[in-house]
């Protein structure tokens, strides 16, 4: 499995990349447009993201504008008709504008509340069949 993390906090991207790398190779952005840069060159390279963890807040280009960006790469690659990545937002954001914004208008595959719960973190990856 191959998982892209994208956080601007250091200490969170530590955590996740922790507990994300039991599940396979794990890959780091500590900003949006640096998330989104490293989610499209894997992705014309034909080595998609099978999962992305992205935070709302990021410096250069929020969360929400990378999402729409892998939504639009996905969209526009053979017509739309290839997989989506399952992208999981993560944020101490617990507005619900944010949540609708992620899931109604993004795309997003769920929602995990910052501080991350490890076990709360592996029970919404296994609703997604994304297992050890």
């Amino acid at each position: 499995m191959k998982i892209l993390v994208v956080e601007d906090d250091a200490t969170s991207r530590g955590v996740l990349q922790s507990i994300l790398s039991e599940f396979g190779q794990c890959d780091l952005a500590a900003d949006g447009e640096e998330g989104l840069a490293v989610f499209k060159r894997a992705f014309t390279e034909g080595e998609p993201y099978d999962l992305v963890c992205l935070d709302i807040l990021l410096p250069r280009m929020d969360g929400q504008e990378v999402l729409r960006g892998i939504r639009r790469l996905e969209s526009e690659a053979e017509g739309g008709k290839g997989a989506e990545v399952k992208v999981v937002m993560i944020t101490a954001l617990s507005d619900p504008k944010n949540v609708v914004e992620a899931f109604y208008r993004g795309g997003a595959t769920a929602y995990v509340p910052k501080p991350i719960d490890r076990d709360h973190l592996f029970q919404v990856l296994g609703k997604l069949g994304v297992g050890a």
